[in-house]
């Protein structure tokens, strides 16, 4: 790792497993800062313990994203413990009920959107508003290939990621002349605790890996390097953008 974000700060939401704990280990292995947000607390605390082996810096809050009050703290958290925010990973989110789009509850469409789409709004909000303080910062949220194309099911989760990829679009317009970029990941299938959960069967492994043209499920480091380039001074003229990280899967 070449320690490029030395010196600075990070914040990623839902690092106590999958993506977001790679994420959390890529920025520490850059040399940043990390803090580590998840309402799994042993969890969240596993990450930390991870990237202190490997000679980084970390701390943990336990937050739930969808509560004003849980992310407001976060972010007064980052800035007393570290002084900073400069980057940003908006990644906590959790998959849909196994439902049709006539059976599917008020209750459960609620659960999904205020936490992958209202979260990911409340944790925008108040970086930003540190960003802008301390002159700028990066921001990636997480959204998914189920934001860039349709799907039969999933009618809350696809309704979310695609908020999640306006939402980038309108911040990043926003902000585009105040020092503060935004962007988005859209991972395909990856191999992490959320797809374990939902792919049960060999034939559902099958069904899943037949979707990636590349011919594999990816791992939660890919989606991370592509979170670090974002962030990095490398993509500074990139803001406004929806990075599939799918295998291919979106070019069919």
């Amino acid at each position: 790792m070449s320690g490029q974000f030395v010196g600075k700060v990070a914040l990623v939401t839902g690092a106590g497993s999958g993506i977001g704990r790679a994420s959390a280990l890529a920025f520490a292995q850059e040399g940043a800062k990390v803090v580590v947000a998840d309402v799994a607390t042993e969890a969240g605390e596993e990450t930390v313990q991870a990237i202190c082996q490997v000679g980084g810096e970390a701390s943990f809050r336990e937050t739930d994203v969808s509560r004003a009050d849980h992310v407001e703290a976060l972010i007064q958290y980052v800035v007393t413990t570290y002084g900073r925010l400069d980057y940003a990973h908006n990644n906590a989110g959790i998959e849909d009920a196994a439902a049709s789009f006539i059976d599917y509850t008020e209750e459960q469409w609620d659960r999904v959107v205020s936490i992958d789409l209202k979260g990911v709004w409340l944790c925008m909000k108040y970086e930003i508003i540190q960003m802008l303080e301390q002159g700028g910062g990066a921001i990636v949220n997480t959204s998914s290939v189920a934001g860039l194309i349709g799907a039969a099911g999933g009618p809350a989760y696809t309704a979310s990621k695609h908020g999640v990829i306006g939402l980038t679009k309108t911040a990043a317009l926003a902000y585009a002349k105040k020092g503060v970029r935004v962007n988005a990941v859209c991972p395909g299938v990856i191999e992490t605790p959320m797809v374990t959960r939902f792919a049960k069967t060999p034939e559902i492994t099958t069904m899943l890996t037949k979707l990636e043209p590349i011919g594999r499920f990816g791992q939660p480091a890919e989606v991370a390097a592509a979170v670090i380039w974002l962030c990095s001074t490398a993509s500074s003229f990139v803001t406004g953008v929806a990075l599939p990280v799918d295998g291919g899967w979106v070019a069919t």
